[in-house]
């Protein structure tokens, strides 16, 4: 169970671990000290809905029509190869410092709002979560367990992130910090493609 339940864990923990809008929101939060618990909660909710349609819509999906896992086989290797060079150009062209908002304490509504709109209005959380843990789920006989993993890694991270962000909030205002985690996540964007590549 665990050669399922861990390749879910961290290829959901590849992708969401990357800087974006999202995770700049939340770790904002965390530092301000400000509805951490409900954004973080959000924010794994979220992902853990998109995560289980990916992965029951693709599977069934992959069961009843022979050529499509092999089609989302290889256009999730493509595009783990092209968000693995994204990485690596980030990296190489430098990161991104992240500093708290200074500011008034805002109500938990509208905080809720804009995370909300940040999640389900980027494309990209439909391709890493939908598509991408979606597609490469029908690989394995136990896509629960996969799905399972995946949306572990999600709330943890999400959590982590929230809570852990005074202590990592100087490591997070350096790029050099970033350059190296864009790297990290280049590698391991690459090594996953290859295996699907090589499978």
């Amino acid at each position: 169970m665990l050669d399922t339940f861990l390749p879910g864990y961290f290829l959901s923990l590849s992708l969401i671990v990357a800087i974006g809008a999202q995770n700049a929101f939340v770790l904002r939060q965390g530092l301000r000290r400000e509805h951490v618990f409900w954004v973080c909660l959000t924010c794994g909710v979220s992902d853990a809905i998109l995560i289980a349609a990916g992965v029951a819509g693709f599977g069934t999906l992959a069961e009843r029509v022979p050529w499509f896992e092999t089609a989302m086989r290889y256009g999730g290797a493509l595009f783990l190869l092209w968000y693995g060079w994204r990485n690596a150009r980030s990296a190489w062209a430098g990161g991104h410092a992240l500093l708290a908002d200074a500011g008034a304490r805002k109500p938990l509504l509208p905080t809720l709002l804009t995370l909300l709109a940040l999640t389900w209005l980027n494309p990209h959380v439909y391709l890493d979560t939908v598509v991408l843990i979606g597609s490469i789920s029908a690989q394995y006989d136990n896509r629960l367990v996969f799905g399972a993993g995946a949306v572990l890694a999600s709330i943890s991270f999400f959590f982590a992130l929230g809570y852990g962000a005074r202590v990592l909030a100087p490591l997070f205002a350096r790029p050099s910090s970033w350059r190296v985690l864009d790297g990290l996540i280049a590698c391991t964007m690459w090594a996953i493609a290859a295996g699907l590549l090589w499978a």
